[in-house]
């Protein structure tokens, strides 16, 4: 017993430091996986942040995408210039020379792509379910769902944000996974633009009418299309919730004030 193997080494000691180390390589794993899309961190202007932080970009990996869609590779400077949408000073211009004043919209507001109506570069191509078919349908094209509780908004009068009656609800698009409606489909009258523009649901207020706050009547003909009247790509629905999300903020001089 006197030569037993461990017989005066702290058993103890050895697991809290083997636990030490295994946190600190977890943590370091976790935190260069996380770095794999947009880095290296880039300043207001897009020349290179002088501080990146205490962790390296992670080496090249590639992912293979589901149902055929191919592979990404990340990070990969060439996958982020694909999906840069522009440079800065192509939609935003300093109001002064410091660091820390306000940028505003260059041009339109609404189309510039910045402040509340930020959007970003996803694949112009519909979500996928698990089964590889779209998520987000119009109601219209299936006969599996139907409105169980609550208003159903088909037919009702369409109310911009200013009071104006734009059009009605000619359909919901849900998103069949999950049981969801997103998008309400708006039949646009011909002096607001005609044609058919989604709206996402949770821009609208429904009762007897519905409204939409962040929009006003002359905006509703801006309001993005989508390529298919079945299904709305990734871009499409980045686009077309920008576009109600830069309302907020744009629509209207006023709501660019603070409020006192």
């Amino acid at each position: 017993m006197e030569n037993a193997f461990f017989g005066n080494f702290d058993l103890a000691s050895l697991s809290i430091w083997l636990f030490w180390i295994f946190f600190a390589l977890l943590i370091y794993y976790l935190q260069t996986e996380n770095m794999r899309e947009g880095y290296p961190l880039e300043n207001e202007d897009g020349s290179p942040a002088p501080n990146q932080g205490p962790f390296p970009v992670p080496d090249k990996k590639t992912f293979r995408l589901p149902h055929g869609r191919g592979d990404v590779v990340v990070p990969s400077p060439e996958n982020e210039n694909e999906h840069r949408r522009t440079d800065l000073g192509e939609v935003m211009e300093a109001t002064a020379v410091p660091n820390g004043y306000p940028y505003e919209p260059v041009g339109d507001a609404m189309l510039a792509g910045v402040g509340s109506g930020s959007w970003t570069p996803r694949r112009d191509e519909p979500e996928l379910d698990g089964h590889g078919h779209a998520k987000i349908v119009p109601m219209a094209q299936t006969e599996s769902y139907h409105v169980s509780a609550g208003r159903d908004p088909r037919g009702l009068t369409v109310v911009a944000g200013d009071g104006e009656e734009v059009g009605t609800i000619s359909d919901m698009w849900i998103d069949a996974p999950e049981q969801l409606v997103r998008y309400l489909e708006i039949e646009l009258d011909e002096a607001h633009g005609g044609g058919k523009r989604l709206v996402p649901i949770h821009f609208c207020q429904i009762w007897r009418r519905v409204k939409i706050n962040s929009i006003y009547g002359k905006h509703f003909a801006g309001v993005p299309l989508t390529k298919s009247s079945t299904q709305i790509t990734k871009l499409e629905e980045e686009k077309i919730s920008a576009y109600y999300g830069a309302g907020i903020l744009y629509a209207d001089e006023k709501r660019a004030e603070p409020l006192l």
